[in-house]
């Protein structure tokens, strides 16, 4: 089992010592054209250069700690029309900074993936959100191309939802359009408003299905366990390669410190119970989490790296890995 963490390394100190640059689009557009393209690359420079040093700490980490997801500010406001055409003419001054990081996270043996954001919605029913979608897809299999990734099924994982109100034939129609590349990447996984793990099963077929057991006991009010039927739905839907799950709980203070939390005794709106917590502070839940095996575990909490490193260390107290 692998224990990865989302996007931001942080030190002992909650720093984090290799930052992803970014800029805002209205700041990009305010300039003339040579000083957009010494933006967007220098800050490119700078994205891939420190996500190479992540990935050096990675490496000096036990097996079990090396997965991470990478954030998708690795190259700013690509998807910009104006910054498009910009990026196409200097990108492959950048390749040789995509080709070590690929070769070194493969050497090392570190899981990656990205998680497009809540707007990049394949299944909505307005075209122009689909384009856009679609673009932002193509955009993050495009970084892990030039990686070295999306050569076989499931060697990076881009993630997203599938919610959206043309629902799964409307993804099913906008997943058919997406690269050969990045149909192999991606993964589809349940949410919890509006996309249930059922209805999220229903694209096993054309990709993995991942499933986050805390979107699920939100939604749902409870706490799927490793043998229910839907969970051997969603390993199959890997065809061989291991899975990967999401776990969250609820922040501090809105459930109990042990036990599983009920959400009528509870009396918190839903909205409230989605946002996640510092750290994994309740053992039952760790407990369960851990008891999914065949899976691999993206942390999603807001210290990242450290509060993994916790529930790794708890991991090892309870011989769970």
């Amino acid at each position: 089992m692998k224990l990865g963490f989302a996007c931001k390394f942080l030190d002992a100190k909650a720093v984090q010592p290799f930052p992803f640059k970014a800029t805002t689009r209205t700041r990009f557009l305010s300039l003339d054209n040579d000083e957009r393209i010494k933006l967007i690359h220098a800050l490119s420079v700078t994205n891939l250069t420190h996500l190479h040093l992540m990935f050096e700490q990675l490496a000096t980490l036990p097996p079990a700690l090396r997965m991470m997801r990478i954030g998708s500010d690795l190259l700013p406001l690509y998807t910009v029309p104006e910054a498009t055409v910009l990026y196409n003419d200097f990108l492959p001054e950048l390749y040789p900074l995509f080709t070590r990081c690929g070769d070194f996270a493969r050497a090392h043996d570190i899981r990656l993936s990205f998680h497009p954001g809540q707007y990049s919605v394949l299944a909505s029913d307005n075209v122009l959100v689909v384009e856009r979608a679609l673009e932002d897809v193509e955009y993050h299999a495009l970084c892990a191309r030039l990686m070295g990734y999306g050569q076989t099924f499931q060697d990076f994982k881009i993630n997203i939802h599938m919610n959206g109100k043309a629902g799964f034939p409307g993804f099913q129609h906008a997943f058919g359009r997406l690269s050969p590349e990045a149909r192999l990447m991606l993964t589809v996984e349940n949410d919890e408003i509006s996309c249930s793990l059922d209805d999220v099963l229903q694209a096993a077929d054309l990709c993995p299905v991942v499933v986050d057991i805390h979107h699920h006991w939100v939604k749902e009010n409870e706490f799927i366990q490793p043998d229910d039927p839907r969970i051997a739905r969603v390993k199959a839907s890997w065809r061989g390669v291991r899975p990967v799950m999401h776990y969250s709980i609820s922040q501090e203070g809105l459930i109990p410190e042990t036990g599983f939390p009920d959400q009528p005794a509870l009396d918190v709106k839903k909205t409230k119970l989605r946002a996640h917590s510092d750290f994994y502070f309740n053992p039952t839940l760790n407990d369960w989490a851990l008891s999914f095996s065949d899976f691999d575990i993206m942390c999603e909490v807001k210290m990242k790296n450290l509060a993994r490193d916790r529930l790794y260390d708890y991991a090892k107290s309870q011989r769970r890995i």
